[in-house]
């Protein structure tokens, strides 16, 4: 067994584990907080890959809760760079899970996070570029940047109420 096992696809990161009784809310099912917790573990691991070094979160957004999670389920969390600019990493996060019983995982949240790469001193620093490969890859690369320009049209609509 290879005891030094190389990562073959940088760009993406997948965490399987088991929700746990802690995991809790008061309707009985995991808490959407818990969750979100999960998209930013996985999320920041696939960035810090990526980067190769520091990343710090900018932007949270697009989390939609499809259906709940119950406790004691199998819990997939995919996060992949869908798009990169010079100094941001732009992840898309997936939830699935499954009763032990079940053979298939169900996809229960979506998410993207927008990550920016960071020196010693904060300060941000150039990221390799991701360049989709597949099919599906340019579709998210493509919703990714449309995303963006909607979140600048946001901004820039807004900038007289925000003291900037």
């Amino acid at each position: 067994m290879n005891s030094n096992p190389k990562v073959t696809e940088s760009h993406k990161t997948a965490f399987q584990f088991i929700s746990e009784p802690s995991d809790i809310n008061y309707g009985g099912k995991v808490h959407g907080g818990v969750v979100m917790k999960w998209i930013d573990q996985a999320a920041y691991t696939c960035a810090r890959t990526w980067a190769e070094g520091y990343c710090v979160t900018v932007y949270v957004g697009g989390i939609r809760f499809y259906k709940p999670i119950n406790i004691g389920e199998v819990i997939k969390v995919d996060a992949q760079v869908i798009y990169t600019g010079s100094t941001s990493i732009h992840i898309m996060v997936e939830v699935y899970s499954r009763g032990f019983e079940e053979k298939e995982f169900e996809k229960k949240t979506h998410c993207i996070i927008i990550f920016v790469s960071v020196d010693e001193n904060g300060l941000p620093k150039p990221v390799k570029s991701w360049t989709p490969q597949t099919e599906q890859e340019i579709k998210l690369a493509e919703y990714a940047t449309r995303l963006k320009q909607l979140r600048e049209d946001i901004h820039n609509e807004m900038r007289p109420f925000f003291n900037e």
